[in-house]
């Protein structure tokens, strides 16, 4: 009963594939109070309070596919400014902020996560779901600033407390896979009942976690003549690793205190050769809590235990989950760092005050140490035992654990960029800029975001246990070549000599054009399967390139995108095969083509009083934004565009009165 009752309607896609619409409640609640009051001359006080309910019934194109949420935040602040002359004031901040976060199956959700291939829509939310969390930050801050001649200088500090209390789940509803194996496709083994894969979570995850968060900071801005400005500063922001009240889960990280991150930068205004601006800065990231929370769900309060090839109505009917059981384990180094960039820029005005405005821009980073998950004791060729799923188990090479799911510092990411920005002169009452950015981002395998945590822990998944970096060496996930922004804008005069011009005039016309590169995409095997992947018990496996020519394309077109992205322009590997020779990331999806447009009027009715009327329209050529195209060797819907990523052509009308 979890899937809708209703034929396919979209069999010229596939012949299993339904069209549907499914609705979403949003309600929220909220408020807002502030308070200014000055104590003195030179003394003002600032209270702010926020708070937001918002219950989310989730949109269910099959039956518990999205939880049901319920979030609760609280927000308050209370800040003093003292002014100790003109040129001198020093500013407290206490706050306190709480948000409740429960996220919960809907009412009919089947029970364990079921997923099926990668083509069809899973039952149940995800594996991370119950979700019962509260999280409390107490927040405490000192800005001081100070003018002294040519010299601006600022200096402060941070310290927040986090209490983390709650049950966050990792597989406890239990996950069947059914996938490409034994010979047939995904959905006929789902409809055979014969999984290829059970996990589940058992034991109590709830905890009660408490760290601190500091920063320290001071920079001058110098004004050394009256056509050159230097700024540089200073941060510091130690990291220390969370402890848990109840003593049940002990994290093996104490604190990475070498975080100083300095800044520099200089605008100088040249003669006859316009404005250079110029900065450098090394930006340390955080250690997220949720990257080191993960040992929550190691022995001896949790154990995640998986089944190769398991029996449906009994998974668990010849598994041992006595002491010492042989579990999926997390670990966190204790000498993990914090991720940093090198952030550099340079930008040259050489026009400035001209009607002609144009200025030419470079923007570049280099971030290390980024997080990754690495998913290491997979299982290896064994002389002897067949190359099977079902004897994954018995391949690994430790025989203490299934999966060992290590955090690692093991990713780079490289970002370049050249911008150019040009603004016209007004003429006849239009207005005129435009802007082009060519780029490029490439990372070994894990982006800015990722937290090692979740779903952005397989965003780097491996081919293979090794190598790592060199397999997912590629564009990032967010790399858009070429992007550009056209903004115009037209003020339609007014005339009391002719009809036409007094009905047409005072009107304004604005447009915005988006243009931008598609996004990448990895083609993938599909399974672990024999006949399909290398049978080591993970996923990421990719197939082997047969026709070069087609790297690099962009499949932005359902008629055409199984001829530009053809199935036999691909071979899965061989048995015993460690890996394909397909790389990461190496097509893209279709770019973007959007264009928004108002049109607005206003009328003066009385002294003081006013009219105003706005029509707006978001994507007002109706241009769609496809999604990529089904990058599973293994489903029968490779290659084809079954989904839009924006919204169709809509309008908005506002009328305004204003006195």
């Amino acid at each position: 009963d979890a899937y809708p009752k209703l034929a396919p309607n979209r069999i010229d896609v596939d012949p299993r594939m339904l069209n549907t619409n499914s609705p979403q409640a949003i309600n929220t609640d909220a408020s807002t109070i502030h308070l200014d009051q000055d104590l003195g001359p030179r003394d003002r006080l600032f209270l702010r309070h926020a708070f937001t309910n918002q219950q989310v019934q989730a949109f269910e194109f099959v039956a518990g596919q999205n939880p049901d949420t319920n979030t609760k935040s609280h927000n308050a602040r209370v800040t003093w400014n003292h002014f100790f002359d003109a040129h001198s004031l020093i500013d407290f901040t206490v706050g306190f902020d709480r948000v409740h976060s429960l996220l919960v199956p809907e009412p009919n959700a089947v029970g364990p996560q079921v997923i099926i291939g990668t083509s069809y829509k899973s039952l149940g939310p995800d594996a991370t779901i119950p979700v019962d969390r509260r999280l409390n930050r107490f927040r405490y801050a000192a800005l001081y600033r100070r003018q002294i001649g040519d010299h601006s200088f600022a200096a402060g500090a941070e310290w927040v407390r986090d209490q983390n209390n709650g049950r966050e789940a990792s597989s406890d509803r239990g996950n069947y896979y059914f996938r490409a194996d034994f010979g047939r496709d995904a959905i006929t083994n789902f409809r055979l009942g014969i999984p290829s894969r059970y996990s589940v979570g058992i034991g109590e995850g709830y905890r009660g976690f408490r760290w601190w968060e500091q920063q320290y900071f001071a920079g001058d801005v110098w004004k050394v003549r009256s056509n050159f400005t230097v700024n540089f500063g200073l941060r510091y922001q130690p990291v220390t690793g969370p402890s848990e009240v109840n003593h049940l889960t002990e994290i093996n990280f104490d604190c990475d205190c070498t975080a100083f991150a300095p800044q520099f930068g200089f605008a100088w205004q040249l003669p006859r050769a316009g404005v250079i601006r110029t900065a450098y800065g090394l930006q340390f990231g955080d250690i997220y809590y949720q990257t080191l929370q993960q040992v929550r769900w190691d022995p001896p309060g949790f154990l995640k235990v998986e089944v190769q090839a398991p029996p449906l109505l009994n998974p668990l009917a010849n598994a041992y989950l006595g002491p010492g059981a042989r579990h999926t384990q997390f670990e966190v180094p204790s000498n993990l760092k914090s991720p940093y960039t090198h952030e550099y820029n340079f930008s040259w005005d050489p026009l400035p005050g001209r009607p002609w405005n144009i200025q030419l821009s470079y923007i570049g980073s280099r971030t290390h140490k980024l997080f990754m998950m690495w998913f290491t004791n997979r299982a290896v060729h064994v002389p002897g035992i067949p190359q099977t799923t079902a004897t994954i188990t018995d391949r690994r090479p430790d025989p203490r654990y299934f999966e060992l799911r290590r955090v690692q510092n093991a990713s780079n990411a490289y970002f370049d960029a050249a911008r150019i920005d040009i603004k016209a002169p007004a003429w006849r009452g239009v207005t005129l800029d435009a802007s082009y950015w060519f780029s490029k981002a490439i990372d070994t395998g894990s982006a800015y975001t990722n937290m090692a945590a979740g779903d952005e822990a397989r965003q780097g998944y491996s081919q293979s246990q090794e190598p790592v970096a060199q397999d997912l060496k590629g564009p990032s996930a967010f790399d858009q070549s070429h992007a550009a922004t056209v903004r115009l804008q037209y003020a339609i005069p007014s005339s009391r000599n002719h009809f036409l011009w007094r009905v047409a005039g005072g009107w304004r016309i604005s447009g915005v054009f988006l243009a931008k590169s598609g996004l990448p995409f990895t083609v993938i095997s599909g399974s672990d399967g024999p006949g399909f992947g290398n049978v080591d018990g993970s996923n990421g496996d990719r197939p082997n390139i047969l026709d070069p020519r087609i790297l690099g394309r962009s499949i932005g077109n359902p008629d055409t995108s199984q001829s530009r992205l053809p199935r036999s322009a691909f071979a899965l590997i061989q048995p015993n095969d460690s890996r394909g020779n397909l790389g990461f990331n190496t097509f893209r999806r279709g770019g973007i083509r959007n264009m928004n447009a108002a049109l607005a009027r206003s009328w003066p009715l009385r002294s003081e009083m006013t009219l105003t009327f706005r029509a707006e329209s978001i994507n007002f050529f109706n241009t769609p934004q496809f999604a990529d195209p089904n990058p599973d060797l293994s489903s029968p819907a490779f290659g084809k565009i079954t989904n839009t990523l924006n919204d169709g052509r809509s309008f908005q009308f506002t009328l305004q009165l204003q006195f």
